[in-house]
């Protein structure tokens, strides 16, 4: 198969001022806290993802909302010319970063989700791993991964659920981060929504509601604490609040920590639900 084109200029998209505030607030709400720190924490639920692709070696992939890197340096093990892209700057310099560490050859680049900076055809796989959901534009999403995935190619997603732990939790922070009018990520994770989104343009769609584990050897307290300190939304909505507003969400969170924690001794392990999207690329 042929490798991706490491770079093919595209027609920057025009932003409304209005749309240009919102992706700068976007970018600073990802740029927020240390994401690496952790999704070291969550590798396991990437690597069964991945392994369920069955992506053979020499292909090309490209990983939207890639992160600290963790989809395309797993790609990258399995010998496939991996790229990623992320809103998020000091994301992507840590994704360098870790390819480097470990002798890679995965490239990253920041890039918007809506506007992707690839020719059309460009990847034999396009995957997100819960990161494409977070763009403002969902139809526009759903657009750019299919226009940069070959014919036949497969485009992939993980994306969390509104009934699971991760979109109850972001119920709780999203009424002091998320910006109004935005469509809640968690869409992504509704089957008919994802095949209007995706419509005619994709062929031989699975969708299978999975299960990921998220374990932390300390408790539910300190779990809280350690997202406050290094996931960007909720990093953010506790900087919203007063002393009194962060002592409420600290224990509403803390709350819903311990009533799905299944581990016992000052552990957390919490089960996680997504919507596995596994479609070709008509």
């Amino acid at each position: 198969m042929e490798v991706a084109q490491d770079y093919c200029p595209w027609p920057r998209q025009t932003w409304t001022e209005e749309l240009a505030t919102l992706k700068s607030r976007l970018r600073r709400i990802w740029e927020a806290g240390d994401y690496d720190r952790l999704a070291r924490y969550m590798e396991s639920g990437g690597e069964a993802f991945y392994g369920r692709l069955s992506i053979p070696r020499g292909a090309s992939l490209l990983d939207v909302g890639c992160g600290s890197g963790k989809l395309a340096l797993i790609a990258a093990r399995h010998g496939v010319n991996a790229t990623g892209v992320d809103i998020a700057e000091n994301l992507v310099e840590r994704a360098r970063e870790r390819a480097r560490v470990e002798g890679l050859p995965a490239r990253f680049r920041v890039a918007d989700v809506e506007a992707l900076p690839f020719c059309d055809a460009s990847f034999d796989a396009v995957v997100s791993l819960a990161g494409a959901i977070f763009a403002p534009r969902p139809e526009m999403v759903a657009r750019e991964l299919v226009r940069v995935c070959r014919p036949g190619g497969v485009i992939a997603m993980a994306n969390w659920t509104a009934r699971g732990f991760v979109g109850k939790m972001y119920d709780a922070v999203s009424k002091f981060v998320a910006p109004s009018g935005m469509p809640a990520p968690v869409l992504w994770g509704e089957e008919d929504v994802v095949r209007a989104r995706f419509g005619s343009a994709v062929s031989c769609l699975r969708l299978t509601r999975r299960e990921t584990e998220m374990n932390f050897p300390f408790p539910p307290g300190e779990v809280v604490r350690f997202f406050r300190a290094c996931h960007g939304p909720v990093n953010r909505a506790f900087a919203a609040l007063d002393r009194a507003g962060r002592k409420n969400l600290q224990a509403e969170l803390e709350a819903l920590w311990s009533s799905r924690n299944i581990a016992r001794g000052g552990f957390t392990r919490v089960d996680a639900e997504w919507l596995e999207v596994v479609a070709v690329r008509s």
